[in-house]
């Protein structure tokens, strides 16, 4: 009787391993979608807000993107700011035409007359998500009810998904 230690079964143990291993891997660094993209943000409070800037994002997953954005602008006749780091989960990740629904959370600070952070929590309706390029509009709470456009440019990375 062979021992399952043998030099034959361990050798197809560590292949099994290594297959499952690269199987669940997340996608390296390379093969992830980059989106860069301008925006303006609108926040309705005491006082309001408007600023525009500009905004990073990466897509950790088919469904997920994390983006980070820094927005300068006036609240109540001074300068002010705001930083936002965003996790999003995308409806319809592949759609080319037409417009397709997220949702988005994460936190935001803020300086100017009111230095702050902030919870924010959004939906968000974007154009072309499987495209190269798409507009956006966020409406949800963040310093006050927030609205939010903008415009993302993409790079998909060579064989991504056949969209």
């Amino acid at each position: 009787m062979g021992s399952p230690w043998s030099s034959a079964g361990t050798a197809r143990a560590v292949a099994v391993v290594l297959v499952a291993r690269a199987a669940l891997a997340p996608p390296l660094a390379a093969q992830r979608v980059i989106e860069l993209g301008v925006q303006a943000i609108a926040t309705a409070a005491d006082p309001a807000v408007v600023l525009a800037g500009g905004l990073a994002a990466v897509r950790t997953s088919l469904r997920t993107r994390c983006s980070v954005g820094l927005a300068a602008g006036v609240s109540d006749g001074e300068a002010a700011w705001r930083g936002e780091a965003l996790v999003h989960f995308l409806l319809n990740p592949t759609r080319r035409r037409g417009p397709a629904l997220y949702g988005a959370g994460g936190v935001a600070v803020a300086g100017g007359p009111v230095n702050q952070g902030y919870v924010v929590v959004t939906l968000g309706l974007e154009q072309r998500p499987g495209a190269r390029a798409g507009w956006f509009a966020e409406a949800g709470v963040g310093g006050g009810a927030r609205l939010a456009l903008g415009y993302r440019w993409r790079k998909f990375p060579a064989g991504w998904i056949a969209w």
